[in-house]
């Protein structure tokens, strides 16, 4: 095995084979980003809020826990509702082109004919490759959602985006709390190293599936989170002394 194939896949005819019967997989990575993300900031933001406004511990379970659940769920649906009208417009489009095809299959293989010629083909080839396309139906209408209107096959599961999303906010938004439900001391300075850690955790994880380095998809990461927070604090701070 090369090492290509140890850190990618194996191009063996049998990996290859297994591999393409179960087809392409679908990633709820950025369900469990986002979700994470906006969990740890929204929590924080919260208490670096209270705390700021010099508010009780009390208070700050409260709203915290109030946050952690209720717009946990909200994101949670409105990324099921965002997910399933993204599936309802593919199948909209979907039925719109097989329509196309039954009524005006010239005009649709003309279509085919000039997609292929914009990527290279041409004379016979560019004929070829026409009709070996347009002979079957299904592969058709696949191939005109991607070229034409750059829709993917692959749809995501509404519930699953949702439950990814819910389950990180949760998780991730529960870290700020950890310290005040803990009674421990300092807790508002805990919370904030906690909350760090997980800002550049859940940014060094996300670097697995990019180009950009971990340390540095951490870092940015966590900036974002602080810097959101930091704009909770002092806004707090500020309607603590006005009001």
């Amino acid at each position: 095995m090369t090492d290509l194939e140890k850190h990618d896949h194996s191009h063996h005819p049998d990996a290859i084979a297994e591999r393409l019967a179960i087809g392409p997989r679908v990633n709820y990575l950025r369900d469990w980003v986002y979700g994470g993300i906006d969990g740890a900031i929204t929590t924080f933001a919260i208490v670096a809020g209270v705390v700021g406004a010099d508010m009780s511990t009390r208070v700050v379970l409260i709203l915290g826990t109030a946050n952690l659940l209720a717009d946990g769920f909200s994101m949670a649906a409105a990324n099921y509702s965002g997910t399933k009208t993204e599936i309802d417009d593919y199948q909209r489009i979907r039925k719109i082109e097989e329509r196309h095809i039954e009524l005006f299959p010239e005009g649709e293989r003309e279509e085919m004919r000039q997609i292929y010629r914009a990527k290279g083909f041409e004379g016979e080839d560019l004929e070829r490759m026409t009709e070996i396309a347009t002979s079957s139906k299904d592969h058709w209408v696949d191939f005109m959602l991607v070229e034409e209107y750059g829709l993917s096959n692959v749809l995501r599961s509404p519930l699953k985006s949702a439950i990814a999303t819910f389950m990180a906010f949760v998780l991730a938004g529960f870290v700020p709390l950890v310290p005040f439900i803990a009674g421990l001391p300092q807790a508002a300075v805990l919370a904030t190293i906690m909350t760090g850690i997980v800002f550049f955790f859940i940014g060094s994880i996300k670097a697995r599936w990019s180009t950009q380095h971990w340390f540095w998809s951490g870092l940015e990461t966590l900036g974002i989170g602080l810097a959101a927070a930091s704009m909770a604090y002092l806004i707090g701070d500020l309607l603590g002394r006005t009001i």
